[in-house]
């Protein structure tokens, strides 16, 4: 059933988000590191993911929570690092969603024509480093 009163949203295919941990690979690669990445449908859940070999071992728990936060929040993590300070407008953010909130660079939202199709999430390398990978895979959509 499709009209007015339930709208269709696009959704992240297992193909895409097969596309995107290699994409974000690949980058890590040129990099010379190993990270974690996840991608994570519109509500933030599961898709697709892997762990390099040699990244942390606590990192893919992090990517997995950066897409999260990239998801339901509809920007990216790292955008919420100031506001989630003391005295910030997000101050306390960080203790919701069971703890699933992460205000570090490398967690991207997923946007098709500003609708929510699902998010990506990197660590293991600096804020730098696992951004670029992210970017790397949601180029890989387009």
């Amino acid at each position: 059933m499709t009209n007015d009163a339930y709208p269709r949203h696009p959704e992240v295919s297992l193909a895409t988000a097969q596309a995107m941990v290699e994409a974000a690979c690949a980058e890590a690669l040129r990099q010379g590191i190993a990270v974690s990445v996840v991608v994570a449908d519109r509500a933030g859940e599961l898709v697709a993911a892997a762990r390099m070999d040699g990244a942390p071992l606590g990192c893919l728990r992090l990517a997995a929570d950066k897409a999260y936060t990239a998801a339901v929040w509809r920007m990216p993590s790292g955008d919420l690092r100031l506001s989630s300070q003391p005295g910030g407008d997000d101050w306390g953010i960080t203790s919701t969603a069971d703890g699933r909130i992460v205000v570090y660079d490398g967690g991207l939202p997923l946007l098709v024509d500003d609708d929510l199709a699902g998010a990506v999430g990197v660590s293991g390398g600096t804020g730098a480093q696992d951004l670029a990978c992210a970017q790397a895979a949601v180029s890989a959509t387009t």
